[in-house]
């Protein structure tokens, strides 16, 4: 689901949660730029339409909720078979982490998250809404302190085939409400009898009822009282103690009639005059779902009296006893004269023997019976913290028996295996007695994803949720080395996937791809193309025909190579990248050449003289034509690209010397015809002193500079042809 856009609107980012119903993603919604929380259905329910249509129709109820502590349903849709709900995303914790971690919480900040709680689901109430699924997992607590109750309305969409299934009921039985457990119709009232568990837990740290298997804390939700929130905490205020005890009433008649008189006895129950108030009775102190005694039928049963209008009427009755009462009277009055005639002594010591004689039997008697009866009394150990096959060795060496069998669950701080707790220690009992021991499974072990081809990103948010530390070097490693996948990439990862493991001990370690080898990228600027391509095969890069772009150019000439992309010269590159290479295909086509006929003589006729052309056009400043060693008179061709609206210059350079320079324009060459000719004579025998120009600066035109005779300009002759 990672990357996955849900119904073309929701960006899936990263797993941050799941039950046994569904998984939970925070989610981008691209259409009104927020982050949201997506909740998918599993897949197992997909196919199952009466849940189908349950989900829905209370999915669709719960978004009719407004209230500050209830999470805002947006949106329920189906893509495929895909069936998800959209809800506001609360970045914080949810309750239960915040209960494992620090529990038993401050009584006042217990209170208040109730009073939130209550305060949503009183509103629900007041919308015909019941949750049924109230427990601390449900209860979102921001990074601000709000309270937000999540899962309105979807634990009642489960049906008969869900109860049944791993983390569904078993995730949340230890909350369930005595009428829930019995699978009849719930309402406001188990809503109240959930938060007063929750309430509980959160001022305890442990839950009211502990079993080997759901069923077993089912019956204990109808059958068992809880020990006292007090007893466990002494901290808790009666007042407090008071709410959870009328919340929790197995009859559902003693319990507060509505989340809102819930509210308001929270509201007050931290006020001093309330802190110290009685202990709370009820009416009936025993619930009728109860496991009870009841008493033997004796042997000495007797009919009732017969009913009122059965006895005859008082005169006939009146007469009954008188008449009855006549002979009796005579026959007491015999018996009292009988005795008292004197007994003999003989007699009397006969009765007093046979007393004693019965007296001293029965001691006899009961002394034997007491000494069978007399088990002695030995010390139970404290076996907390081992192992069960240990704490088994230890109990029965003490003459003790383990009741099996034993209470597992999963604790994540717990090593499985270990005994976390037992009904008696440190304490005198019989000896044979039955001591029963809970055991950690250790850590609920998660299933890893495959991840390899997948980023690793992906990776770090997906085990981040689960609890993993991936900042943690020592937890989470990183190896990362070239490959031919894109940087970033998963390779290969440990464990495999599939691997169950504990979030809060596992080391992975993933080798992530640093995409290819890189080396620096060679210089083909002003090459030629098949040099460029000589070069880009030797690196084992890749140049398409199509990749070879011309362009005009006034200062390289055609098919030299002008740039490289993307990849310049020196920066990293690694094999098989592609790159492309821009060509000069020559001046642009309004561009103008024109062609300069420089006829020059040496100094002295007859002498060698050294002749120097620099030139400017539209190809650069200054550009060095050459030099050339001349004894006689000679013509030097000199071609120049001159761009519209531009100009090119051309300047000669004799024995060190300016001598002359030639100026033509754009418009001068669409005009005229496509050379000039520019005439330098040799110089006087005897000429006049002339200025020297720098050789390595740009020339500078004189006036009055002497080239020829009569102390007049070099002649220049322009030729039209």
């Amino acid at each position: 689901m990672i990357g996955h856009d849900l119904g073309g609107r929701y960006e899936i980012l990263t797993r941050i949660g799941g039950g046994g119903m569904a998984l939970v993603y925070k989610a981008h919604d691209v259409l009104l730029n927020r982050n949201v929380a997506v909740k998918v259905l599993r897949q197992q329910f997909v196919h199952d339409e009466e849940f189908i249509r349950r989900f829905r129709r209370e999915a669709q109820s719960a978004a009719s909720l407004s209230h500050p502590n209830v999470v805002s349903i947006y949106d329920v849709g189906q893509e495929d078979d895909t069936h998800y709900i959209v809800m506001e995303y609360i970045e914080g914790h949810n309750l239960n982490e915040i209960i494992q971690e620090r529990a038993p919480l401050q009584t006042d900040e217990a209170v208040r998250i109730a009073v939130q709680i209550c305060d949503a689901l009183d509103h629900a109430h007041q919308n015909h809404i019941i949750h049924r699924d109230i427990k601390p997992h449900n209860i979102l607590i921001g990074k601000n302190g709000r309270v937000k109750v999540t899962d309105f309305g979807i634990a009642r969409a489960a049906t008969a085939s869900t109860i049944t299934q791993t983390g569904s009921v078993i995730g949340s039985v230890h909350y369930f409400s005595p009428e829930h457990a019995k699978g009849v119709n719930t309402g406001e009232k188990s809503d109240l009898y959930s938060l007063g568990i929750v309430i509980y837990q959160m001022l305890t740290g442990k839950l009211p009822f502990l079993g080997e298997s759901p069923i077993s804390v089912a019956l204990k939700h109808l059958q068992e009282d809880f020990e006292s929130p007090r007893v466990v905490n002494p901290h808790i205020p009666q007042s407090v103690e008071n709410i959870i005890l009328k919340a929790t009433r197995k009859n559902q008649s003693e319990r507060y009639n509505s989340a809102h008189e819930m509210l308001l006895d929270l509201d007050s129950c931290l006020k001093p005059e309330r802190l110290n108030e009685p202990k709370a009775t009820f009416v009936s102190d025993s619930d009728l779902d109860e496991t009870r005694v009841m008493p033997a039928i004796r042997g000495d049963f007797r009919p009732s009296p017969p009913p009122p209008s059965m006895t005859p009427p008082p005169v006939e009755r009146l007469e009954r006893d008188r008449s009855s009462a006549q002979p009796n009277d005579s026959k007491r009055k015999e018996e009292s004269a009988a005795t008292k005639k004197p007994m003999s002594w003989k007699r009397t010591t006969s009765i007093v023997v046979i007393t004693l004689v019965a007296l001293a039997l029965i001691v006899w008697g009961f002394t034997a019976v007491l000494k069978k009866l007399d088990v002695a009394e030995v010390k139970v150990p404290y076996v907390v913290g081992k192992q069960l096959k240990e704490a088994r060795e230890e109990l029965e060496a003490a003459g003790l028996s383990v009741e099996d069998p034993v209470t597992e669950e999963f604790k994540a701080d717990i090593p499985a295996g270990q005994v976390y707790e037992q009904t008696k220690a440190n304490m005198l009992v019989k000896k044979g007695s039955f001591i029963h021991l809970s055991v950690s499974k250790g850590a609920e072990l998660e299933k890893l994803s495959e991840y390899k081809g997948q980023k690793l990103q992906v990776a770090k948010d997906e085990l981040s949720a689960l609890g993993v530390d991936v900042e943690d070097r020592s937890v989470f490693k990183v190896e990362e080395l070239y490959s031919d996948q894109d940087a970033g990439t998963i390779i290969n990862q440990t464990p495999a996937a599939g691997t169950e493991f504990n979030p809060k001990d596992v080391q992975f370690t993933f080798m992530v791809s640093k995409g290819r080898e890189t080396f620096p990228m060679p210089n083909l600027v002003g090459k030629t193309v098949a040099e460029a391509k000589d070069e880009i095969r030797a690196y084992e890069l890749v140049l398409n025909n199509d990749d070879i772009l011309y362009e005009p150019s006034y200062d390289v000439k055609k098919g030299i190579v002008i740039d490289s992309d993307p990849y310049k010269y020196k920066d990293p590159v690694s094999k098989g990248k592609r790159i492309s290479i821009r060509v000069s295909s020559g001046p642009p086509a309004d561009a103008k050449e024109h062609q300069f006929n420089i006829t020059i003589s040496p100094t002295l006729a007859g002498k060698t003289s050294e002749i120097r052309i620099v030139y400017s056009d539209a190809q650069g400043e200054t550009v060095e034509w050459g030099k050339r060693q001349i004894s006689d008179t000679q013509t030097f061709p000199v071609k120049v690209l001159v761009r519209p609206d531009g100009e090119a210059t051309v300047f000669v350079y004799r024995d060190g010397q300016y001598v002359d320079k030639k100026t033509i324009t754009y418009a001068e060459i669409t005009k005229g015809s496509g050379s000039t000719t520019v005439t330098i004579p040799g110089a006087d025998p005897t000429p006049p002193p002339v200025i020297e120009v720098p050789t390595d600066t740009d020339p500078v035109e004189t006036q009055g500079l002497q080239t020829g005779n009569n102390g007049g300009d070099g002649e220049h002759t322009d030729e039209q042809h």
